[in-house]
């Protein structure tokens, strides 16, 4: 039962850092007039499985921006990282699952001496759940601004995952302009 009960706390205690890594994703640092320049670099971020920076890149270019386009954004990179922390899984890369876990924190110095240590099956799961709900309210908020040119950017990013069923999460469509 101690064993049950310890073993829940960690999930729970994982679960929160994670989802307020993922939520406290920075406002900071891109410059309104920066546009482009900005989703250059979240999908050179996307292309090196730094999901962390990609989100927060997508989080502050949204806060400079406000529009459905910009929650698309947000919305695909945390599906890219669940279905990456899939991909990941699949192939048996347990280790690859941890090192993510890891980059997802703060990043703060203090992490070096005191690093969170997460078994990775149970991260995985952590991940894409916060990934996933995190998703959710996104996708709920761009089509709530305009269900129009969401659809637009639904059907691209379609067709790009149809034509990159093994490694679409690395990347954007390219009608997205990044």
């Amino acid at each position: 039962m101690d064993s049950h009960r310890a073993t829940r706390h960690l999930m729970t205690t994982c679960l929160g850092v994670i989802v307020l890594g993922l939520m406290s994703c920075g406002t900071s640092g891109i410059p309104a007039s920066d546009r482009s320049a900005a989703l250059s670099r979240a999908k050179i971020y996307l292309a090196a499985a730094d999901y962390r920076r990609a989100i927060e890149t997508c989080q502050v270019e949204l806060a400079e921006r406000p529009s459905a386009a910009g929650y698309v954004y947000l919305t695909y990179v945390y599906q890219a990282l669940d279905a990456y922390v899939d991909s990941l899984a699949k192939a048996d890369r347990w280790v690859l699952v941890e090192q993510l876990a890891r980059s997802l924190s703060s990043q703060r110095p203090d992490e070096l001496l005191e690093a969170p240590d997460v078994l990775a099956r149970i991260a995985k799961e952590l991940i894409q759940d916060a990934a996933k709900r995190q998703a959710d309210v996104a996708a709920g908020m761009a089509t709530r601004l305009d269900g129009g040119q969401v659809a637009k950017l639904w059907d691209e990013q379609k067709r790009w995952r149809e034509q990159r069923p093994d490694g679409w999460w690395l990347g954007v469509p390219p009608e997205w302009g990044w």
